[in-house]
């Protein structure tokens, strides 16, 4: 009999490019051997020289998409991302607060290129409805010091960005220490249990869809039932593979490899 994979939602932006985006997230789903689906929550205009324009959803398409899938396909895990406006934050965090899974928000803030995929006027409904209702929040630090004013200039400084991050209410943080200096250190943090994951840096200039990436993975390895440590662990290796073999696409930044495994098989 065949049996039907973990099942995994992402809600997020589109990325015409395919680098980022629901497309990133649904070929890391299958990269993982779950079952992805997707709630779109804003369309971009996006290649690899960055993004030319977004358009936001209603909300009453982000809920209709929303409530076709979980009640009746139903979902084990779930990861959001680009949400653009208070309106479409409020929204998510509403169907969120009603099922009882896994939940990965990557606050995505801006593309690679630096354009803004956030609304100034959305971080606080961020902070105060859609962070209290996740497992596990994955900023980078540009993202934690919209949120919380902490600048993390170094290594040492993480542990604060975390504590921070967590004031607002996920049970784990997993603050993304890639724009420093060095091998690539990512801090995970509850409150009490404080774990670090590391991995070399390669000199690989096309990145684009790490963010999405990484937090599509751990949502994929929870669905798949592994604790939040084991999935981070398992999401950091699959995500480092993945910037390794990144590729040049278009005339930009092009994006990471999601199919490196089965690349490296052929």
């Amino acid at each position: 009999m065949v049996q039907t994979p973990p099942r995994v939602l992402t809600v997020a932006g589109s990325d015409s490019g395919g680098g980022a985006g629901i497309q990133a997230d649904l070929k890391t789903m299958l990269a993982h051997g779950v079952h992805g689906m997707s709630v779109i929550a804003a369309v971009t205009a996006q290649n690899s020289l960055g993004v030319q324009g977004y358009w936001e959803l209603p909300a009453e398409a982000v809920r209709a998409q929303f409530r076709s899938v979980v009640d009746d396909i139903g979902v084990q895990a779930i990861k959001t991302g680009m949400l653009a406006s208070p309106n479409l934050v409020a929204v998510v965090a509403e169907l969120l607060g009603e099922v009882r899974v896994p939940v990965v928000v990557d606050p995505v803030a801006s593309s690679k290129h630096g354009d803004t995929l956030l609304a100034n006027d959305a971080l606080e409904t961020l902070r105060t409805r859609l962070l209290p209702v996740s497992t596990l929040v994955t900023p980078n630090l540009y993202e934690v010091e919209l949120l919380t004013g902490h600048k993390v200039r170094e290594r040492a400084d993480m542990r604060g960005a975390a504590e921070a991050m967590l004031g607002f209410g996920p049970d784990w943080v997993l603050v993304k220490g890639g724009h420093l200096e060095g091998e690539a250190a990512d801090l995970l943090f509850d409150g009490t249990d404080e774990r670090w994951f590391t991995s070399p840096r390669y000199d690989n200039r096309h990145t684009h869809g790490t963010g999405c990436t990484l937090a599509s993975a751990i949502a994929s390895r929870l669905a798949l039932g592994d604790t939040v440590p084991d999935a981070v662990a398992a999401a950091k290796e699959y995500v480092t593979g993945a910037i390794r073999a990144g590729f040049p696409l278009g005339e930009g930044i092009g994006p990471v490899d999601h199919a490196w495994r089965w690349r490296d098989g052929f």
